[in-house]
């Protein structure tokens, strides 16, 4: 059974993440390129991520970056400036491969060699994860093990609502342990609002561009009165309305291109209306897993 944190004496904080990948890094697509191809694409991830910097500064939030361990070998600047500017550095996996596609061996592989370059590039701890696509089911139950294994602290990577790379199911909504060691992975779920009977997200990514601001606000106020963090994720390129299109079926390019134009803006709104906290700070509070500044 998960080991649940008493939340009710605490107050709720939001958490901002941001995936740090590329306009190419679009997943399970025909025209996805390979990884040797990456290297020949042109790049935006810079100027965006920065971009994303200077939003998160002007607000006064610090956020968790989860890197790519390919973006982050690329341009180890860009995790120095996030960590020197009080961001918390976190993984996203090296190689932004689907896991349920994966062995567990491949997955240990992949995962340990993007905490090794980013904790090469900081010299501190890289405590948490987060896979491609939030792409581990239940069919991939392996996953906990060896990122404990991989010497990982927390996940954030468990979609408990269907969605198109898999979703996980489980009622289990707020950040827990997944065993009842006082040592096992803490899990920091995606956040989803209940709304006309069904698990919903409106706290990142497509959701976020897609959904009026009044009713992410609403379902995030719904699921801090709830007694739980509200798990907000973005990436570099939906700041970036201007960034190269992949070729994709209609509904495929309606879900990654809506209403990047008012990413912006959103994100601006979101860091005045809430309180915000990092992966690590809402961990040290909430779980006395105390490693990490």
């Amino acid at each position: 059974m998960p080991n649940l944190p008493d939340h009710k004496s605490k107050p709720e904080h939001c958490l901002f993440s941001i995936d740090v990948e590329d306009w190419f890094h679009i997943l399970d697509i025909p025209s996805a390129p390979p990884v040797k191809e990456w290297d020949k694409l042109p790049s935006r991830v810079e100027n965006n991520f920065l971009k994303l910097l200077e939003i998160l500064d002007g607000g006064q939030v610090r956020a968790t970056c989860f890197f790519l361990g390919w973006v982050a070998e690329k341009y180890p600047h860009l995790v120095k400036k996030a960590a020197a500017s009080g961001h918390e550095i976190a993984s996203h996996g090296y190689g932004h491969q689907l896991v349920y596609k994966m062995t567990p061996q491949e997955f240990l592989n992949d995962a340990a060699k993007a905490k090794k370059i980013l904790e090469d590039i900081t010299g501190m701890p890289v405590l948490g994860y987060r896979s491609s696509g939030f792409s581990m089911t239940d069919k991939t139950p392996w996953v906990f093990d060896i990122l404990t294994e991989a010497g990982y602290r927390y996940d954030s990577s468990i979609f408990p609502a269907a969605r198109e790379h898999g979703g996980y199911k489980s009622d289990l909504m707020a950040p827990y342990r997944v065993t009842e060691n006082s040592d096992s992975l803490i899990e920091i779920p995606i956040s989803v609002a209940r709304f006309l009977g069904r698990p919903i997200c409106f706290f990142g990514g497509g959701y976020l561009r897609f959904f009026h601001y009044r009713l992410i606000k609403k379902m995030a106020d719904r699921v801090i009165a709830e007694g739980r963090p509200v798990n907000f994720y973005i990436h570099p390129r939906e700041v970036d309305p201007d960034h190269p299109r992949l070729p994709m079926s209609r509904l495929r390019r309606f879900k990654s291109y809506v209403n990047l134009a008012k990413t912006e803006s959103k994100i601006n709104k979101l860091l005045n209306d809430f309180d915000w906290i990092r992966f690590c700070d809402y961990i040290k509070l909430n779980f006395q897993s105390g490693e990490n500044d």
